[in-house]
């Protein structure tokens, strides 16, 4: 199965940095990687470019102008350049463990979506890591959040990765999908701009055309650096667009994935 990577960011190479090299350390690599650019200064291309350089599977820079927060849009854009049928979304401040990559390969079902878990990691942890260049979880999980979310057991994943019908919980830090999926409810809705629900409205979509929401537990673990919060000032306009795809039955949104596919 050919899996595309993508990874989100905007002007924070470090935290990309640390990202990407463990994307580079995965017991099973992705097809290719596909970098989702927000709009990030010259610097950030410039990282991209050496993570290319050592990668040995494609590294791809899909960048966007500044234009504010447009989450949506970036992703369409990454999407649409993937190369893989199976497509595994992070943002780029996760860090991931060995083995992320080969567990959702292991977990994707067809007619289904995966939503992952993640672990936070502290400010301090967070600091260390990035001035090392490298994330040591400590032995007990100090300084981390969510310490279940570090322990990978294949038996306990079986035992304890569900299915769910509801939209809670929904966050595309670790989030995994068929490509062709996607193109059936025309990718993210951008509509949205601004913090906020986009990944929710997909995910609601992809209920919507009779896929299943699969949530994994115990696996593909991912450890989410500490940052400060994003400005919320367009939650109250997309809270209303989630609304009315929930309540018309959307599968579809107007301005999709569809202008960026050949």
């Amino acid at each position: 199965m050919k899996i595309s990577l993508i990874v989100t960011t905007y002007n924070w190479k470090e935290a990309l940095h640390l990202s990407l090299r463990s994307v580079l350390t995965q017991t099973l690599l992705p097809t290719d990687i596909i970098v989702a650019d927000d709009g990030s200064r010259e610097d950030t291309a410039e990282m991209v470019r050496q993570i290319a350089q050592i990668s040995p599977v494609p590294v791809i820079h899909s960048w966007q102008e500044d234009k504010g927060f447009r989450p949506a849009k970036s992703r369409n854009k990454a999407i649409a350049k993937a190369k893989g049928e199976y497509v595994v979304l992070i943002d780029g401040d996760i860090v991931l463990d060995s083995h992320f990559i080969a567990d959702h390969e292991a977990f994707a079902r067809r007619g289904s979506f995966v939503q992952g878990s993640r672990a936070l990691v502290g400010r301090a942890l967070s600091d260390k890591a990035l001035a090392d260049c490298e994330l040591r979880v400590p032995f007990g999980g100090r300084g981390i959040g969510n310490k279940k979310n570090c322990l990978r057991s294949e038996v306990l994943a079986r035992l304890f990765s569900f299915t769910t019908q509801t939209l809670h919980g929904v966050k595309t830090c670790n989030f995994a999908f068929w490509r062709e999926d996607a193109l059936q409810v025309n990718g993210f809705n951008e509509a949205f701009v601004g913090w906020g629900r986009e990944d929710s409205e997909f995910a609601a979509r992809l209920l919507n055309v009779g896929l299943q929401r699969r949530n994994l537990k115990f696996c593909a673990l991912g450890y989410h650096l500490h940052h400060a919060m994003h400005v919320r000032d367009r939650l109250s306009v997309n809270d209303g667009i989630l609304k009315q795809t929930l309540d018309e039955h959307r599968t579809w949104c107007e301005k999709g994935i569809d202008q960026y596919l050949d």
